[in-house]
């Protein structure tokens, strides 16, 4: 590829970004690892002027964030604005907020409307809004899934996918088959791998468990995913550790 698309998911070592300090030394040792871009997500109360001065310090762009729920749906011109400060254009919500899980179809169809009306705002302000998957929306409803549900209420130019690659499989989906569903509508994709210890699947650094990463590294691509984040909730080892692990096998895969 020609340009740089790999990022570290910061929420990856999101013990370490607390402070200001602990932000700082994180992005000192990503860039380190090589990763040239970051999503900026669940760090600390830091000014957002800061954050920009500690990215450009480091050389490193912030490809997309995660945005909580109450600033997305209260705070929007501020979200806006600090985007335009990182120059950062996408924007994702980390989850379904827990307000509407418990109505059933209705719910997500709910925040499905009320999210493609996040999303319209962000996209006049020249932003994209996307939603990141876990594995609970792949419960059925409606002769789908409840991702299937978000989707198709939702006009793609106002909420757009952030596929998560351990997440679908979990939830007994393929990977590869949805990142192709959401082709031209998935600005960034979240990798983690699959593995198994004691009969239970966890988490894995990207090429050390048991997913098809040929097939969702070629789907990516007839997709248009412009960035691949990489993210790992739960780590084994030291989490910057991991983040090698999974930039190293990447990179060997023809991805930088």
């Amino acid at each position: 590829m020609e340009r740089p698309v790999l990022a570290a998911q910061l929420y990856t070592v999101r013990e370490f970004t607390k402070t200001a300090e602990g932000l700082a030394e994180t992005l000192r040792k990503v860039r380190e690892i090589g990763y040239t871009a970051v999503q900026v997500s669940a760090i600390g109360p830091i000014p957002p002027a800061d954050v920009k001065a500690m990215l450009q310090n480091e050389g490193l762009t912030c490809c997309n964030t995660h945005i909580g729920y109450d600033r997305l749906w209260n705070d929007l011109p501020a979200v806006i604005e600090e985007h335009r400060l990182w120059d950062c254009r996408h924007v994702a919500i980390g989850s379904l907020p827990q307000q509407y899980r418990g109505e059933g179809a209705e719910g997500y169809r709910r925040f499905a409307r009320e999210a493609g009306e996040v999303g319209r705002q962000l996209r006049e302000a020249g932003l994209s809004f996307s939603y990141h998957n876990h594995a609970f929306e792949f419960a059925r409803a409606d002769g789908g899934t409840l991702l299937d549900l978000i989707y198709d209420e939702t006009n793609p130019e106002h909420l757009q996918a952030e596929i998560d690659t351990y997440w679908v499989q979990y939830g007994g989906g393929d990977p590869a088959a949805w990142v192709r569903k959401m082709g031209g509508r998935m600005p960034v994709v979240h990798l983690k791998d699959m593995t198994i210890q004691e009969n239970k699947p966890i988490m894995a650094e990207v090429g050390e468990g048991n997913l098809n990463w040929p097939a969702i590294l070629d789907a990516c691509r007839e997709a248009g995913v412009e960035w691949y984040a990489v993210e790992q909730d739960i780590c084994q080892r030291d989490p910057f550790e991991s983040l090698g692990i999974s930039y190293r096998n990447l990179a060997a895969m023809g991805l930088r």
